[in-house]
């Protein structure tokens, strides 16, 4: 049982410095802060911890909100044999059958000199085949361009949601390894600060404290108590959000190694990625992909001033059955076939307004599709500049944290040698362990940030892949 928790307090410890031994009158205290961290570690532990590749592929699985994309890309792939049907031919078949019932009334004439009425009942059939083969339709080409044009938009925005995908598995994974160091820090601090609060009690029973410094004591420990209970609740939070993305719930995962190599972004400029984000972000290429179509619209919506041509023919087979004669006329019936090949030309004159009115609607549609591509444009090189601040800002943060988590454990070791020669009091001692306890949980705060920074600075300018959460998965423990 020694090795397992020997391993697993170094995972705790990944990412922080190992600190210098502490002096003999502290080894208690964290003898004690050691026992409660393994056990509250193993406690969590899992029989195998799944790796961040791991979940992104349980989430390509599973997630909803990626699948509702993939079904809306299928979708949209139908927008192009829905545009080139408008230019290809059309074949309709239309039949008719009828029951004639027919009454006649004959005038009188020198043929006819009695006058007389005759009725008679027959049916008739026909059938026709036609057959149209646009020629000139403005409308329809442009209709088929369009259809091109929402295709490739399609394209980009499953892209988009794939990087989404990414960042959100990024951003609920490391989520959750923070809650859970937080929670960890908490159990420690309890346990540190008890260890506090006892003594403060001996030492006010022996007459060396005042009360002054057990009820300090009190109260950070209630206070602890009480930030334990909030970090437990955070980490069920954020295991939920996970398991939503994954659609299970949330299995233990792998913790970061003990030596990450932080990497500044290259180039180690900010002018580059914006350039390359104004034109190579997913969402600027949706929006131009937007205002291609808002002109094709517009272009559509003048076609309708166009004349059309087509190419029709047509095969028709009719027939009528003799009738049935009363009034001494016998009727006869017919079979007949017609076929029929021209050109139909239709020339708009006037449709009340209408085209006209389409037209200055899609140059609206236009004007506002160009606005929101500037939108997207500013958005993206906001987005990057936050990204590459957030990855050279992080690091630099990263590493003074390290610095500071060191000179927190100095001070702390300090404040209790002062305790023990009466120069520090109690409240001392507790306000240099919870800065040393904060100091780790901002350490962790801030590393967690720096990877979802890069993860952020490569989706800004289109290029995040899966091959960016590979190389961060090489940073886990392995178990």
């Amino acid at each position: 049982m020694a090795q397992p928790q020997h391993r697993r307090e170094l995972s705790f410890r990944s990412l922080f410095p190992v600190a210098r031994s502490p002096r003999p009158g502290a080894r208690i205290m964290l003898a004690a802060l050691a026992a409660a961290l393994v056990t509250c570690t193993l406690a969590a532990a899992p029989v195998r911890a799944a790796d961040l590749l791991q979940i992104y592929r349980l989430a390509q699985g599973s997630d909803s909100t990626y699948a509702a994309a993939r079904a809306s890309w299928s979708a949209s792939q139908e927008k192009l044999p829905q545009g080139r049907a408008g230019l290809l031919p059309s074949l309709t078949l239309s039949a008719t059958t009828q029951m004639n019932d027919r009454e006649t009334q004959i005038r009188p004439s020198q043929f006819v000199p009695a006058p007389g009425t005759t009725t008679d009942q027959f049916n008739s059939n026909n059938w026709t085949v036609t057959l149209t083969q646009p020629l000139y339709r403005r409308q329809n080409i442009v209709a088929y361009e369009q259809a091109k044009t929402q295709v490739s938009q399609s394209d980009t925005q499953l892209a988009l949601a794939g990087q989404d995908l990414i960042l959100r598995v990024a951003q609920a994974y490391f989520d959750i390894l923070l809650a859970n160091n937080n929670v960890e820090l908490a159990a420690s601090q309890k346990v540190a600060i008890s260890e506090q609060l006892a003594q403060a009690k001996r030492n006010f029973e022996v007459g060396t404290a005042t009360i002054t410094d057990t009820h300090e004591a009190q109260a950070r420990y209630d206070l602890a108590v009480a930030q334990e209970i909030a970090a437990q609740n955070d980490l069920e939070i954020k295991r939920r959000q996970l398991a939503q993305i994954i659609g299970r719930p949330a299995p233990g995962l792998a913790l970061l190694a003990r030596e990450i190599k932080l990497e500044l972004p290259q180039p180690n400029r900010i002018e580059p990625w914006v350039e390359e984000a104004t034109r190579a972000s997913l969402a600027v290429q949706i929006a131009e992909a937007t205002l291609a179509f808002a002109r094709q619209e517009v272009d559509r919506n003048r076609g309708a001033h166009h004349p059309t041509l087509d190419a029709v023919a047509t095969y028709t087979d009719a027939a009528a059955g003799a009738g049935s004669p009363s009034g001494g006329v016998v009727g006869s019936g017919f079979d007949s076939t017609t076929r029929t090949i021209g050109l139909q030309l239709a020339v708009p004159l006037y449709q009340g307004g209408a085209t006209a009115s389409r037209v200055r609607e899609a140059l609206a549609n236009e004007d506002r599709a160009r606005q929101e591509l500037e939108t997207a444009r500013r958005n993206a090189e906001l987005t990057v500049r936050q990204a590459f601040l957030g990855v050279t800002n992080g690091l630099a943060q990263v590493n003074a944290l390290r610095a500071a988590l060191v000179s927190s454990q100095s001070s702390l070791d300090s404040t209790r040698l002062g305790l023990e020669v009466g120069v520090r009091t109690q409240v001392d001692v507790l306000n240099a362990t919870q800065q040393i306890f904060t100091t780790r949980r901002d350490l962790g705060q801030a590393a967690y940030n720096y990877l979802l920074s890069l993860l952020r600075l490569k989706a800004a300018v289109g290029r995040i892949a899966e091959d960016d959460l590979a190389k961060i998965n090489g940073w886990l423990e392995r178990k």
